[in-house]
């Protein structure tokens, strides 16, 4: 999707004011494989939060921009170095966004999404350092 960004900025304006909405029902459920990421405005500092596909690591979290770089929600993180992420029923405070490399990020999901994420051109990705981890209040 990468070289076709006026398709994958349509995409992106669909799934932000239609199937984000309803994915929002089920992100971070026990048994979603979407997460929930609740991140602070940069200008607004209102509380936000957006679906997002990630995958765990032994210390932290790889997330895949599905959109690339400038979506808001990532610019944000970035801005306050820090997040908070439901998943699988269990919040996860999160800080140090820092890039991942392509095959790093891609060895770290499990084969259906490497798949995915691999055919559809995802060459963005970066990970967080869990610092704190509790059971979800949603």
């Amino acid at each position: 999707m990468k070289n076709h960004p006026k398709i994958r900025d349509r995409i992106r304006k669909f799934n932000k004011h239609v199937l984000n909405r309803l994915m929002l029902k089920i992100a971070g459920a026990s048994h979603s494989p979407i997460a929930l990421i609740r991140h602070i405005g940069r200008r607004s500092g209102k509380t936000y939060e957006t679906p997002i596909i990630v995958e765990p690591t032994t210390d932290g979290f790889i997330f895949a921009l599905t959109y690339g770089p400038s979506v808001d929600w990532y610019r944000n993180v970035l801005a306050a170095g820090q997040c908070s992420l439901v998943w699988h029923g269990e919040k996860f405070t999160l800080e140090k966004p820092e890039p991942v490399a392509v095959k790093t990020a891609l060895e770290a999901f499990p084969p259906p999404f490497r798949q995915i994420l691999g055919l559809t051109g995802m060459d963005d990705f970066f990970k967080m350092a869990i610092t704190q981890r509790e059971m979800a209040v949603t």
